[in-house]
């Protein structure tokens, strides 16, 4: 049996990807829903959709700075032309309508008026609309009369008014669940007199580093030595997700040690992330570890699972509290496809965002690549629009140098499992990295 053979042997005994998810992400529910002020509310996933409870703008009212009248008033007053290469302009000499200004309304006039024929009202953006008046003209297309004002043109009849409810009417639904809270939901919810909101709480979420050769940044790696930067990476991971994260730092291969740190942090935990000793070899303590069924501290399950780069993964919970716990491989960029995949998916369950996975497009790819057999292969890449539409993809780094590849990513390459070649010009899917959360 040649090299290749033998490798996509073992590779059939892995369990597909998305089996394992299936099997793994249905366990966790979204966290319990809290009442949050609307203040307090950005950035947090919505736990139920969100009515309005009452139309805006909420009563008629003026658009623009001008003056308030009724639209027959106006019915002789001349129009400005129009081209549509050129907008709006004069055609010369036009007949104006006189009308007589009875009052002022600014947008904290409260008292309702109403207008007779032949009268106007100089209004501000926002103020009341008078009862009766169903335009505004604007200031520029006056004399900008104080007592009475000559208007030079009749606008559209409605021209400058908000009708109440016009944006907003009672009853719409405003934004649905699942939604992350963004700044201009902010405003609609405000504006439509909503001052609390139910939202799925910020998971929290803690991650360990577990190895005795693990030293911490700042210096560089020695012979029986490597540093931490898994466990910084996955906490900028998980901020980016969207949870709270703290990085506890680096735990040694003591088994009492790490049970112990791990059931101090379910106190306030609502998933632990670790990563490091996922594997079978002889200093892989955390498997055999946490394998090991503990009464009342939960039990984590290993899995190899045919993923490119790393195979190992862990899920489960632990402490009394039952709090889930990813277990990611040590080596960085396994590590970083590992939360890709799992713990970030965990992460927005966790939140009840909606979807949990990244979007992903398909791609027309710029280079012939090579993947092993048997394993879907998630390889850094760089995505870019056609011209006339459609994306380009351009693979980087992956393999052994699967870090650096990431760093300067901003899509995942996915070559299945049956996927040995991808030729360049054939259509790949790639999953779409964004980075501004």
């Amino acid at each position: 049996m040649t090299a290749t053979a033998d490798a996509e042997a073992a590779a059939n005994e892995l369990m597909p990807l998305a089996e394992y998810l299936g099997s793994t992400l249905r366990r966790l529910r979204a966290l319990p829903p809290l009442d949050l002020d609307l203040t307090q509310a950005h950035g947090n996933v919505l736990a139920a959709d969100v009515i309005a409870p009452h139309p805006f703008p909420a009563f008629d009212q003026a658009a623009i700075d001008g003056y308030a009248a009724r639209w027959e008033d106006l019915a002789g007053a001349g129009r400005l032309g129009a081209h549509p290469a050129f907008g709006q302009f004069d055609t010369g000499p036009t007949r104006s309508v006189r009308l007589n200004v009875v009052g002022d309304l600014g947008a904290a006039s409260w008292r309702p008026v109403r207008l007779t024929a032949g009268t106007c009202f100089s209004v501000a953006a926002g103020a009341p609309l008078p009862i009766g008046a169903d335009v505004v003209v604007p200031v520029h297309w006056t004399d900008q009369g104080m007592a009475a004002v000559e208007i030079l043109h009749a606008p559209k009849r409605g021209s400058g008014v908000r009708r109440a409810g016009e944006e907003l009417a009672v009853g719409q639904v405003l934004a649905t669940a699942g939604s992350y809270v963004t700044p201009p939901m902010v405003a609609t919810f405000a504006a439509a007199g909503i001052g609390h909101v139910l939202v799925r709480p910020s998971p929290r979420v803690v991650v360990v580093a577990t190895g005795d050769e693990l030293v911490d940044v700042g210096r560089p790696s020695q012979p029986g030595q490597v540093v931490d930067a898994n466990s910084h990476a996955l906490t900028a991971a998980a901020v980016e997700a969207g949870a709270l994260a703290y990085r506890i730092g680096i735990c040694d291969d003591d088994p009492e040690g790490l049970r112990g740190l791990l059931e101090d942090q379910t106190l306030r935990a609502d998933l632990i992330i670790t990563t490091g000793g996922t594997g079978t070899g002889p200093g892989d303590m955390l498997r055999r570890v946490l394998s090991r069924p503990g009464t009342g501290r939960g039990t984590v399950e290993f899995t190899d699972v045919a993923l490119c780069p790393g195979t190992a993964l862990g899920f489960g919970t632990v402490g009394g509290e039952e709090v889930p716990v990813v277990c990611l491989p040590g080596e960085p960029g396994a590590a970083l496809i590992g939360f890709e995949v799992l713990a970030r998916p965990a992460i927005q369950l966790l939140a009840g965002a909606e979807p949990v996975f990244r979007p992903s497009v398909k791609a027309h790819l710029l280079e012939t690549v090579s993947s092993p057999g048997g394993l879907r292969e998630f390889r850094p890449a760089h995505v870019a629009e056609r011209r006339g539409g459609g994306y380009t993809v351009q693979p980087l780094a992956g393999g052994p140098y699967t870090l650096s590849g990431l760093a300067e990513a901003n899509g995942l390459l996915v070559l299945g499992e049956r996927v040995t070649t991808a030729a360049a010009g054939s259509t790949v899917d790639v999953l779409l990295l964004d980075r501004r959360r």
